[in-house]
């Protein structure tokens, strides 16, 4: 089983490089909205499972799941600023806002 999880997790890997590295710069801003949409679900789905763990009172639980609640805000608060510096490169150079 663990074998199996290990394949899945490597074959994930290799997908997701390759598909990114064939992403052309014009669609590179929209995708990244998307992905921090994703990511925002993530985020309310680590929510949930932390409360359930506080709730069963698992320890290890708890702490993976604080744990992933850091680290999907981290990765939507990141991709939001990324999206937005991108987008402030599509901007005239007069234009301040």
């Amino acid at each position: 089983m663990d074998i199996m999880l290990i394949f899945v997790f490597v074959i994930a890997a290799f997908l997701g490089v390759e598909l990114i590295s064939k992403v052309p710069s014009q669609l590179h801003t929209p995708l990244m909205s998307g992905t921090n949409a994703i990511s925002g679900i993530t985020v309310v789905g680590a929510i949930s499972i932390t409360a359930m763990a506080v709730t069963v009172g698992g320890r290890m639980g708890q702490i993976l799941g604080f744990l992933a609640i850091v680290f999907a805000t981290v990765n939507v608060i990141g991709g939001y600023m990324v999206t937005d510096r991108m987008l402030g490169m599509f901007k005239k150079k007069g234009d301040k806002k």
